[in-house]
């Protein structure tokens, strides 16, 4: 089949990369890409939050599957704009996107499907903020309702940082802070069928010891050799299948890829929030380990056939990630700074270890920086140390002026 991707981040080059090594895609379209995508996939120019220009386009190429990846377009019924063209489209409905567009959506699906989550209020008001905050007390976490491309939550102990953010967002949603580790789990789903795939873990904070600023995400690993073997079919049973069952009870069936952030708490497994995309930069490491051809498990979801599939197949190997993000970054990245190095990581290290582009840009033969996070070094090994050692060594034949990256991306992981 004809394949086309929308969007342009080291998301869309990990799908565009898996989707180019399936054997069943004939012609593999991404809009608007970026200069890593362009190696594996033809780009096209597109607003990605234009849904009629979304649907043309794939009218055009003759794609029998459109594959959205960004929330955004999700949010704005990119989807819903696909599949009135009669083109199959891996991704929610924009109704159905609120999961992840309206943080209170979200809790009010979640209380009605008893999926197990923090306690919150809704505040619109400064005085419900100072009531929520002062109910709940330090650490205090605050989450912009609507989307805010991973940056809106912030987690902290200074109740004056709390308001001042509160304030800021107008609609938020404040609520109790879940201790333990966090996982992020993704399902792939036609509104009935949910199939989970392999847990991982990221790394939000910008520096290591999870330190600094929030960001959206500077690096991943998996699988979680500390984790509990049960968790996915726990989650799949308390958490993925409700949520699917209650958003078709309501009306507003969820097909595609149903991604829960989860906490590890004293209390059980309690869902920090859903997105309605594949995670960045968790998707990295997901699809180095899925041995499972990708394009027919999409279309599956897309068609409402996913109860047919044999199970996936995944690989022995870990698989980690590490974010080389801009200077300045998660505040105003400075961007234009060319990138040298990536041909000798394909040289290299290929194909164990391999670059997923996120923001760039070509300028001629150089590939510029244009963005805050710039490059995904992904790398895959017997074990999370063999993966990690191949990762840290792939990206250290990088050169970003200026660049940052973590140093302790499955660190502890491996370890364990």
């Amino acid at each position: 089949m004809k394949v086309l991707v929308i969007g342009g981040g080291a998301r869309e080059h990990a799908l565009c990369r898996s989707l180019s090594l399936d054997p069943d895609v004939t012609a593999l379209y991404c809009a608007p890409g970026n200069a890593g995508i362009a190696e594996v996939a033809e780009l096209r120019p597109v607003d990605a939050l234009d849904g009629d220009a979304v649907a043309r386009l794939a009218t055009e190429l003759g794609a029998g599957l459109v594959v959205v990846g960004p929330e955004a377009p999700l949010v704005a019924g990119v989807a819903d704009a696909v599949r009135a063209a009669g083109i199959p489209c891996f991704g929610p409905s924009g109704e159905a996107a609120r999961l992840e567009g309206s943080k209170a959506f979200a809790k009010d699906v979640m209380a009605g499907a008893g999926v197990p989550t923090a306690r919150s209020y809704v505040c619109t008001t400064p005085a419900e903020i100072d009531e929520a905050l002062d109910a709940f007390g330090a650490p205090y976490v605050v989450k912009d309702d609507g989307l805010a491309a991973g940056k809106g939550v912030v987690v902290t102990e200074d109740v004056d940082v709390a308001r001042a953010h509160a304030l800021s967002c107008g609609r938020v949603v404040i609520e109790e802070f879940l201790d333990g580790p966090e996982v992020s789990l993704f399902a792939i789903t036609d509104g009935t069928t949910v199939l989970p795939l392999q847990p991982a873990q990221d790394f939000k904070r910008a520096l290591d010891g999870d330190a600094g600023p929030n960001t959206g995400g500077m690096g991943a690993y998996s699988p979680l050799p500390w984790a509990d073997p049960k968790l996915v079919d726990e989650v799949l049973e308390t958490v993925l299948q409700p949520t699917v069952d209650e958003l078709r009870r309501r009306g507003t069936p969820f097909s595609g890829l149903l991604y829960a952030g989860l906490a590890i708490t004293s209390r059980g497994v309690r869902v920090i929030e859903f997105n309605a995309r594949f995670g960045d930069p968790e998707t990295q490491v997901v699809l180095a380990r899925l041995k499972t051809p990708l394009a027919g498990v999409l279309l599956a979801s897309a068609n409402g056939t996913l109860d047919t599939l044999s199970p996936l197949n995944w690989r022995d190997d870990a698989a980690v990630t590490v974010v080389i993000a801009s200077h300045n970054y998660p505040d105003t990245p400075r961007t234009g700074d060319p990138i040298d190095g990536l041909a000798d990581v394909a040289a290299q290290d290929g194909p164990d270890a391999y670059v997923l582009h996120a923001g760039t840009r070509a300028e001629g033969d150089t590939v510029v920086s244009a963005g805050g996070r710039v490059l995904s070094v992904t790398a895959t090994g017997k074990d999370l140390a063999a993966a990690r050692e191949r990762a840290y060594t792939a990206l250290g034949r990088i050169r970003l002026d200026g660049s940052q990256h973590r140093t302790d991306i499955a660190l502890e992981a491996a370890r364990s």
